[in-house]
């Protein structure tokens, strides 16, 4: 084996965490409200992406906490509201939505996050539909 290759393969080994594919992504969202006349797209940004895990093979000999996998999830975020339009004057016609700022890897937090495998979900408009962007 070369050199080359060696120092190549420590530093991916010692390293990998930093070259995790983890960062904001593009992602549109449908809202809509049964009493509104009209669904909203949202254009808004996402955690997604690759986190380096290690399986430890050694799982009967650690604690549970230690087994937990990293996942790509919000370093940075901040919520923006809009204004669904065609709503009567008695529906609150405002939704707020997540924007990611800033992607990392690490444990999933329950609160603002889906930590479970997503189900299969339709993300799509049943009304006539607008265009949100901001």
């Amino acid at each position: 084996m070369s050199p080359f290759f060696v120092m190549s393969l420590l530093f991916g080994l010692i390293f990998g965490q930093t070259a995790s594919l983890c960062a904001p992504s593009e992602y549109t969202i449908h809202v809509e409200k049964q009493e509104c006349a009209y669904c909203l797209a949202i254009n808004t940004t996402i955690c997604a992406g690759f986190c380096m895990t290690r399986d430890s093979n050694g799982k009967k000999l650690l604690l549970k906490s230690a087994l937990s996998q990293n996942v790509c999830t919000y370093k940075e975020m901040l919520y923006r509201t809009v204004l669904i339009p065609g709503c009567p004057h008695h529906t609150i016609p405002y939704y707020s939505y997540p924007v990611a700022v800033s992607c990392k890897c690490g444990k999933c937090n329950t609160d603002y996050s889906d930590c479970v495998r997503e189900r299969v979900r339709t993300n799509y408009c049943t009304k006539p539909q607008k265009l949100c962007n901001l």
